[in-house]
């Protein structure tokens, strides 16, 4: 059993490794390629730093199971128990920051529309702020999100038609104008301002830009939809790190395993040692 853990621990950090050297390699040369966006830019960083991590625990994984080094796995296992925690740590910090901000449902409408002031304080702060904030306005251009809505062209069916969409918050709060702004409908990015004017004194009413470079990417309704998105992101990510977090437990155990046979090999080699020495002793006297 004990060889088995070694053998089994050695083959799951040799695929580990492979990925991480893919990750490396894909954030390194890609450039040379594709050229990288703004919002690629923002992934650039996160991306190369993970590949790295998981590359130097693979490393030492690999060398202390294969090579029954005793420090080496020891270290493996006790940044593997660090990244146990963090995952731990993070799964309840998601599920803390992103338990407020529901959609609110329109009237004669198939989408929700958001507010930004529903969202965490912490949420708030940290994403829809500054330099963040202008890498996920980039984003969200470069991505052409909003030209995948259509349109229904302009008239009453076309209006009818986009009314009952079922728009994704994103798509919601920046691709169009708050409803509470009275805006008239001519395609799904272009809306006209009644004479009388906007019917809500709404901020977001002043902001909105039939420019399709601008549209709704700096209202706050923009931002509310990005939280919501990233909320939704964020349950499904809290679900994956729960099972990540299982497999690390198991690995975990393995490798705990391992760390004892190659104890017990040591301590077998060292009492070997020192027969054989008494013995030679014994023989000399």
């Amino acid at each position: 059993m004990a060889r088995i853990s070694n053998i089994f621990l050695g083959l799951v950090n040799l695929l580990t490794l492979v990925i991480s050297l893919s990750i490396i390699s894909l954030t390194l040369f890609s450039p040379f390629f594709i050229p990288r966006s703004d919002c690629q830019s923002f992934l650039h960083l996160p991306l190369l730093f993970f590949g790295a991590v998981l590359f130097i625990i693979s490393v030492f994984g690999l060398v202390g199971s294969c090579c029954r080094s005793t420090f080496l796995l020891w270290v493996y296992l006790f940044v593997l128990l660090l990244l146990i925690l963090g995952l731990v740590a993070f799964t309840v910090f998601a599920f803390v920051v992103t338990n407020k901000g529901v959609g609110a449902v329109v009237s004669n409408r198939g989408y929700k529309e958001y507010r930004l002031g529903d969202y965490s304080h912490w949420l708030q702060e940290h994403v829809t702020q500054g330099v963040t904030w202008r890498r996920i306005e980039s984003c969200l251009r470069d991505g052409m999100l909003c030209k995948s809505i259509g349109g229904g062209g302009r008239g009453r069916g076309g209006a009818s038609e986009f009314f009952k969409k079922n728009l994704s918050p994103i798509q919601s709060g920046c691709c169009k104008p708050p409803t509470s702004c009275g805006y008239t409908y001519q395609n799904a990015t272009y809306w006209t301002v009644p004479k009388t004017g906007p019917a809500s004194s709404d901020a977001d009413c002043q902001t909105w830009n039939n420019n399709q470079r601008k549209l709704c990417y700096g209202c706050e309704s923009c931002k509310a939809g990005v939280l919501q998105n990233l909320k939704q992101n964020w349950k499904k990510l809290a679900i994956l790190n729960i099972t990540l977090t299982i497999i690390l437990v198991i690995v975990y155990s393995i490798g705990c395993c391992a760390f004892r046979n190659n104890r017990a090999g040591y301590y077998r080699y060292r009492s070997t040692i020192g027969f054989n020495t008494t013995a030679q002793f014994i023989q000399l006297g």
